[in-house]
């Protein structure tokens, strides 16, 4: 209830504003994941043991948008096109330019880098709504 006691009505989205969260969304991904895949190898020996800060920040950094979308809009379909705008953008900078250069190497950040967002995107996507809290009483 508001101020003089009356229910809140919340109004569902129109279609034109979930498309153009979608659009949005897939944008926001595909930078996220440019982004990613730049910082992703960066590595800074601790004790003589190599941490990947790069890539457990890109992770961090997609997991936290995906998460943050699903709780704010709680709507899976944004969700969804910005994973998919992650994944594509990955999948297109794993592939050999023409000039035989790879952003995304073989080896374990790589293999990391490339499998992880589907997994954190599945996770994210298929966990269950929570039931909204009663709002507490003054």
């Amino acid at each position: 209830m508001i101020g003089g006691g009356r229910p809140e009505v919340i109004e569902a989205p129109s279609t034109g504003s979930r498309v153009g969260a979608a659009v949005l969304g897939f944008v926001v991904g595909a930078i996220f994941a440019a982004m990613g895949t730049v910082a992703h190898q960066i590595t800074t020996e601790i004790a003589g043991v190599p941490v990947p800060w790069g890539l457990l920040l890109a992770l961090l950094g997609y997991t936290a948008l995906l998460i943050g979308l699903r709780l704010v809009l709680h709507d899976r379909v944004t969700v969804l096109f910005t994973a998919i705008g992650a994944l594509l953008t990955i999948f297109v900078l794993s592939l050999r330019s023409t000039g035989g250069s790879v952003l995304i190497p073989e080896g374990t950040l790589g293999l990391v880098w490339t499998m992880a967002p589907a997994i954190i995107a599945a996770i994210v996507i298929a966990w269950p709504r929570l039931p909204d809290r009663p709002a507490a009483r003054a």
